[in-house]
């Protein structure tokens, strides 16, 4: 059949043991299968007769009898074929298990379609004057088929893609990834276009230069890492507010005095000094049991200094 065609075997009696001699380890087993397309129109029915891991017997419903692929095989096929209330039970069971079972299968797979989940990003960055490659890749699609194509300002690109197979998961979804080299031109639009059954619309992906994925990566972490400082310092700030009383501030007259002469007297330049004053203003007592505030912060030995 052709793989278009989402070939399905569905395998509806798997390994049934008829005879087992545990000493010498023999088995004989029998398979029925039920090979369809969504259409139903080439159902097969398929059943093979086994023993020891060796196919001796097959009745396919196309060919309509047993054959045999043994010496012991072929005696048994033709003992089969000569009896027709076996053929005909035989024949039956496409119509009684094949059909009833292909059609639930297909209702509950098949019908079904998910959009795929597209991503585009540079893989490899065009240093000194080598091209660049982006890829584009779309994952958990179903059904199989979908189509990957690159636009270039407006226009289908056909030369330097490469096209991987639609690769299975193995739980019934697929992904797929395409390369294209190129060489970066200043103002040019690059996309990805995604076409699939599940999408109204063809999926368009535009490829933003202005900033590589690494560098946004970075700017995010730096920005998460700055407002978790904020909440850290906010609430320390909370609990420090909490925890002291007897908010006193000092006398901002006497305190800028004594800050202006000790700054004289010392020599500290005028940054220095708005420093001071700056803490000063935010100062507090918060042990209640101590003398609030001193008259004077600093004895700077100056005669001329009076308390304020």
């Amino acid at each position: 059949m052709s793989t278009s065609q989402h070939l399905i075997s569905a395998v509806i009696i798997i390994s049934t043991l008829l005879g087992v001699e545990g000493s010498k380890g023999y088995y004989t087993s029998i398979v029925d299968q039920c090979h369809y397309s969504s259409g139903l129109s080439d159902l097969e029915y398929i059943r093979s007769y086994w023993f020891n891991k060796a196919e001796f017997i097959q009745f396919n419903s196309t060919v309509g009898k047993y054959v045999g692929y043994s010496e012991f095989g072929v005696h048994t096929a033709e003992t089969l074929n000569q009896d027709p209330a076996i053929l005909a039970q035989t024949r039956a069971q496409k119509d009684r298990v094949c059909k009833p079972n292909a059609q639930t299968e297909i209702n509950a797979i098949l019908t079904k379609k998910v959009q795929p989940v597209v991503r585009l990003r540079l893989e490899e960055a065009s240093i000194g004057g080598q091209p660049a490659v982006l890829v584009c890749s779309a994952y958990d699609f179903y059904p199989k088929m979908i189509r990957v194509t690159w636009h270039r300002d407006g226009q289908e690109v056909t030369g330097d893609v490469i096209y991987s197979e639609e690769l299975a998961d193995g739980d019934w979804y697929y992904q797929i990834h395409s390369h294209l080299e190129f060489t970066p031109k200043a103002g040019e639009k690059i996309s990805c276009v995604v076409e699939h059954t599940s999408l109204r619309d063809p999926l368009e992906i535009t490829w933003d230069p202005s900033m590589p994925e690494p560098e946004r990566k970075k700017i995010a972490i730096g920005a998460a890492a700055l407002v978790l400082g904020l909440i850290v310092f906010a609430a320390g700030f909370i609990y420090y507010k909490r925890k002291c009383r007897g908010w006193i501030l000092a006398p901002k007259s006497c305190m800028d005095q004594s800050l202006d002469m000790y700054a004289h007297h010392k020599n500290i330049d005028s940054y220095f000094l708005w420093l001071l004053k700056s803490y000063r203003s935010v100062t507090v007592h918060c042990d209640s049991t101590k003398t609030p505030i001193k008259k004077s912060i600093m004895n700077t030995g100056d005669s001329n200094h009076q308390d304020c």
